[in-house]
């Protein structure tokens, strides 16, 4: 039966998986016109399984040679001659694709290979290369995946320049070259003269000027998402909603690939019999939540190391986008700007409307973690709540939110009463969370959504034991924007299906009355809390 899979290329008749075909016939567009391009996405973020798939859809109309620089190392871009031979082993690699290799070109790839004292040259290869084209059958199409590892080298730019050569040389000679290239990898080549010094002046313009935009959407949308879940649930002869299930994933990941696979990969796998008894009961609302919470406190996820990683080595951006997260202000989206364009090639952040926005609600709550776990600042509301965590649930075992509430609010005005109040409007949503962390922390998770663009209204988003807390976090404008805010969450509400929702004010009005009251709107029942 098949599974799910995180761990290297994906494969239809092996693992469970989004249908790819509308965007391979996308790509397949751009081969059958003859580009070469580049995909450059994040890291797990499912090239290698779409350049998998894509070379089964060419194979009837090309030969395709797919490559992997995963396998060349270092030391082979050093000079010409050793990355020639490491480009000829490629192919003798895989036997089946080297004995297909027309024999007048495969001796002279032997040729290269052997030789010693006659060092192999890169435009020697490059004419075997456009022979083999030119006597080819079919047109031939070359892939080469994990293109990172070669981008710091003189020869590999040599190597690409070749590329472009042959693909001018093409159009405007007519010369025989190959029908498409494609370079996969994190690193866009495009701009690949940013990594060159720059004391020689032939090294500023890119080498790989000529490459197609590629534009088409990698990631997982929920109706594919769905679409996998259905196939798994008609294998299990399983009664769940893959609907419902595929939204809430989506809405957790955005579709990140890796993200998407890991939550369904935990669910099949982690969580039956620990949290729940059959499979059924976890595959739900509950059962997605609980596997975000089990991915985000394991150890050793690569790709949660690698966004940690990146923003200690950009401490300026970590510095901004603690600020985005903590306190609501927002980052202008800099398309030149060096931090945040490293970010957005790992996939860790977008441009929404001009503004800098984490990619996805799993890497917002691992930074909400990372920055608060990391801080000394309101530790002092931290350690009162997580002391007290007990207090807060009630008898059947959910989140009393009201007390809660009630008790951040005592607490807030007697630790904080002698603050400024444009200290406290900065940094009040940043203590509540932090509050809300100590209660919840080992149970259940939390994630943050903005309402409005100008970052003054958040709704806090409790995810404990299958239910949702919404609580709007706002600073008070009057009596008139709150009647607007009671307004919108009861009509969030509607979309969770809920009939509780809560409000938390910080007001700057000498004649506010701080504590907890209930106001109802139709049939629903807001729990406000002033401080």
């Amino acid at each position: 039966m098949k599974s799910f899979n995180t761990a290297a290329v994906c494969i239809p008749e092996k693992h469970y998986m989004v249908d790819l075909s509308e965007r391979v016939m996308e790509i397949k567009k751009l081969v059958d016109g003859g580009k070469y391009f580049t995909i450059n996405r994040p890291r797990q973020y499912g090239k290698t399984t779409t350049l998998t798939a894509l070379q089964r859809v060419l194979t009837n109309e090309y030969i395709v040679l797919n490559l992997s620089f995963a396998r060349v190392t270092e030391e082979n871009f050093k000079t010409e001659q050793s990355f020639v031979k490491s480009f000829c082993r490629l192919f003798k690699r895989n036997p089946t694709l080297y004995r297909s290799i027309p024999e007048q070109i495969r001796n002279q790839f032997e040729d290269y290979l052997s030789r010693k004292d006659e060092k192999a040259k890169m435009d020697e290869l490059f004419l075997t290369l456009g022979e083999w084209c030119e006597i080819s059958e079919k047109p031939i199409v070359l892939i080469i995946d994990e293109v990172d590892s070669a981008t710091n080298n003189q020869v590999f730019l040599d190597f690409l320049a070749l590329l472009r050569d042959g693909y001018i040389s093409r159009d405007a000679e007519n010369i025989p070259t190959f029908q498409s290239v494609i370079l996969a990898g994190v690193t866009d080549v495009k701009h690949l003269k940013s990594k060159i010094r720059d004391d020689d002046q032939h090294k500023v313009n890119s080498p790989w000027n000529i490459a197609a935009d590629f534009d088409i959407d990698m990631s997982l949308h929920e109706t594919g998402i769905q679409g996998m879940l259905d196939e798994y649930k008609a294998d299990h002869n399983l009664l769940i909603n893959t609907a419902e299930i595929a939204r809430q994933i989506h809405e957790y990941t955005n579709g990140y690939p890796y993200l998407v696979s890991r939550i369904c990969e935990v669910i099949d796998q982690k969580l039956v019999p620990n949290t729940f008894t059959a499979l059924e009961k976890a595959w739900t609302i509950y059962g997605v939540d609980e596997a975000v919470k089990f991915i985000l406190s394991e150890t050793g996820n690569p790709l949660f190391e690698s966004l940690t990683g990146e923003l200690t080595n950009h401490p300026n951006l970590k510095y901004k986008l603690r600020h985005l997260l903590l306190r609501g202000e927002s980052i202008a989206w800099l398309p030149y700007d060096e931090d945040q364009q490293q970010l957005f090639m790992y996939g860790f952040i977008r441009n929404s409307h001009n503004t800098v926005t984490v990619s996805n609600r799993m890497f917002e709550m691992l930074l909400y973690t990372h920055f608060i776990g990391e801080s000394d600042q309101n530790n002092d509301l931290k350690q009162i709540a997580a002391g007290m965590k007990s207090a807060f649930v009630d008898d059947d075992g959910w989140l009393d939110v009201p007390k809660m509430m009630d008790h951040f609010v005592r607490e807030h005005n007697r630790i904080h009463k002698d603050n400024t109040e444009k200290f406290i409007e900065e940094e009040g949503r940043e203590r509540f969370i932090t509050y809300v962390s100590g209660i919840i922390n080992g149970t259940g998770t939390y994630s943050v959504e903005e309402r409005l663009r100008d970052y003054r209204r958040t709704d806090l988003i409790i995810h404990y034991l299958g239910r949702r807390y919404i609580i709007e976090m706002k600073i008070w404008h009057g009596e008139r924007y709150n009647a607007e805010g009671e307004k919108q969450l009861s009509g969030y509400l509607d979309y969770w299906d809920l009939k509780v929702g809560y409000m938390l004010s910080f007001s700057f009005n000498k004649n506010k009355q701080p504590g907890l009251h209930q106001v109802h709107i139709g049939d629903r029942l807001l729990y406000e809390a002033v401080v």
